[in-house]
């Protein structure tokens, strides 16, 4: 039996992650780390109030067996550069590390299609470099998860990913070959296949978004 510790749980993908994670027979402890106590926790789930601001409370409850972490903002709810640099970049990086010296073996991330770490967008450019950072860290298995546009329940709601996972859905059986890692895809596919990919013998380390679809169906 496993232990599985979840950063954003109360998101697109990150809810997803957990709602199977309780399900799965592999894992009998989840830690989700959040910043108020949810309602309706199930009996596997421990919660860990934490303030992303200053991790240092927090870090010795970080560890266990796998970590899923699926935090992101966009420049609308964050407009500051600085706060969206240490939400994009700084905390992942920092419960990286963390999770790394404490010995959790496994790091799964959900990062973006086309993700670069020399791309003039700073949202690509921060995924890019985070991606970089995980691989030189060495985990036993590390997943990251390059999705195209997400198709689920947002919380809030985003004008142009609305948009385009329209647009884009609607284009996706002529979307093939190479462009087929644009066509959208469900946050449960995601979660679903985050989790997969820790427990398997699969090696892959980036899945783009075509990818993300094949692990889950095979």
């Amino acid at each position: 039996m496993r232990t599985a510790l979840i950063f954003g749980s109360s998101g697109l993908v990150g809810s997803h992650v957990l709602e199977q994670l309780i399900k799965s027979d592999n894992y009998n402890r989840i830690k989700i780390f959040v910043r108020s106590t949810p309602s309706n926790i199930n009996k596997k789930v421990e919660v860990i109030e934490t303030n992303f601001v200053n991790l240092d409370p927090i870090k010795s409850y970080i560890n266990g067996d796998d970590c899923f972490f699926s935090i992101g903002t966009t420049k609308k709810n964050t407009p500051d550069k600085m706060k969206y640099r240490i939400i994009e970049y700084n905390i992942p990086i920092e419960i990286a590390q963390i999770a790394k010296k404490n010995s959790v073996k496994n790091f799964s991330y959900v990062s973006s299609g086309y993700a670069d770490s020399n791309h003039s967008s700073a949202y690509l450019k921060n995924k890019g470099e985070v991606e970089l950072f995980l691989q030189n860290l060495n985990f036993s298995k590390l997943a990251i998860m390059r999705p195209s546009f997400l198709l689920g329940n947002r919380k809030e709601f985003r004008v142009g990913e609305t948009i385009g996972s329209i647009v884009l859905k609607a284009l996706s059986p002529i979307l093939i070959g190479k462009i087929k890692k644009i066509r959208p895809i469900k946050a449960e596919t995601v979660a679903k296949a985050m989790i997969k990919a820790l427990n398997s013998d699969n090696n892959q380390v980036i899945f783009e978004s075509d990818q993300i679809e094949k692990l889950v169906l095979n």
